[in-house]
C-alpha cells in the first residue's frame, strides 16, 4: 500500500481552515502534519477534519503561538507529546501509524525560528533554537537501531525545521550566510540532526542539490513570484529502512497565491509501504 504524508506550516489553523479543507480535497494525503496552528486544544476545528475522513488526530496547541497537529486517515497504535529544552511550548508530537506489521513512527516538528540576531549570547530565541537542534540530534541518535537489526527503524520526521541547509535551499547563499535559518552554525546542526539517524532528505532524492528548491516566501515581498526570494524551511526526512519505499514528492508552490495564504506551502511525499 502507499502512504502519502504532507507537512504544512499553516500559520493559524482556524484562520486558514478553508485553505486546509481545500488542500485536503485537492491532494487527499493520508496524513497531514500542521505546524504553527496557534490554537488551544479546546478550540481546534476537529469537526472539519472529521468530515473529510481524518478521524485520527493528535493535537497540541496553545494560544497565539506555536502548536502542532497530526491529522490522519491511518489509525495510530500510539501517540506521544514531547517537551523539549525544559519548555512545554507545543513543538514536537509523535504518532505510530498502523499500516500492518511494525508501525511507522511519525514525528511532527516545529523547531524555533530563532529571531533575527544570529548570536546566542545576544538573542535567547537563537540560543533556544540551537539547544533544540542539539537535543533532537541526541534524542534521535539514542534511537538508532543496532547494525544487527534486520529491518531497522521505519521513521519519518516532517515539519517546519526553520533551517535551509543547502546552498540552493535559499535564493542567495552568500547574502544569507549571516541571516537566521542559513547561518553556518544552523547548517552544521542540521547536518548533525540528519546524521543522527542517517536521515534521507526526501525532496532532494528527486531534485538535485544544485537546483533551487523553496517552501517559504516572506510576506514582506510585494510579489513573491517575481522576487522569488524563497527558502526551503519545510522538510520531510526518512530513515534508511524506508529508502526503497520512497516514490515521489511534491511542493505545492501555487498555494502561496491562495487568498489568506500562509507564507509556507505544503510539502508532500509518497511511500510504498
Amino acid at each position: 500500500m502507499s502512504l502519502t504524508v504532507a507537512t504544512w506550516n499553516i500559520n493559524s489553523v482556524r484562520l486558514r481552515i478553508g485553505n486546509v479543507e481545500r488542500y485536503l480535497r485537492l491532494r487527499k494525503p493520508d496524513v497531514l502534519c500542521l505546524q504553527e496552528t496557534k490554537c488551544p486544544d479546546e478550540f481546534f476545528p476537529h469537526l472539519a477534519f472529521e468530515a473529510l475522513g481524518y478521524r485520527h488526530r493528535l493535537v497540541q496547541g496553545m494560544k497565539s503561538y506555536n502548536g502542532v497537529a497530526i491529522l490522519s486517515r491511518v489509525p495510530f497504535t500510539a501517540t506521544t507529546i514531547h517537551h523539549r529544552c525544559g519548555k512545554e511550548d507545543c513543538r514536537h508530537i509523535e504518532a505510530a501509524l498502523d499500516l500492518g506489521g511494525d508501525p511507522i513512527l511519525l514525528d511532527n516538528l516545529y523547531i524555533p525560528a530563532g529571531g533575527d540576531i544570529p548570536d546566542p549570547d545576544e538573542n535567547v530565541k537563537f540560543a533556544h533554537k540551537l539547544d533544540f537542534y542539539r537535543e533532537m540530534a541526541k534524542w534521535y541518535a539514542a534511537r538508532k537501531p543496532s547494525p544487527r537489526a534486520r529491518k531497522g527503524l521505519r521513521r519519518i520526521a516532517v515539519g517546519d525545521l526553520n533551517v535551509a541547509p543547502l546552498e540552493h535551499d535559499v535564493w542567495n547563499h552568500k547574502q544569507l550566510l549571516k541571516i537566521v535559518s542559513h547561518t553556518p552554525v544552523e547548517v552544521d546542526l542540521f547536518a548533525q540532526l540528519q546524521a543522527s539517524l542517517d536521515w534521507i532528505d526526501v525532496p532532494r532524492r528527486f531534485v538535485a542539490a544544485d537546483k533551487k528548491l523553496y517552501s517559504w516566501w516572506s510576506y514582506r515581498n510585494n510579489d513573491w513570484r517575481i522576487s522569488n526570494r524563497g527558502r526551503r524551511l519545510d522538510h520531510i526526512l526518512a530513515t534508511p529502512a524506508l529508502s526503497g519505499a520512497i516514490r515521489s514528492h511534491h511542493i505545492d508552490t501555487d498555494l502561496r497565491d491562495w487568498e489568506k495564504a500562509s507564507d509556507h506551502v505544503p510539502v508532500m511525499a509518497t511511500f510504498d509501504v
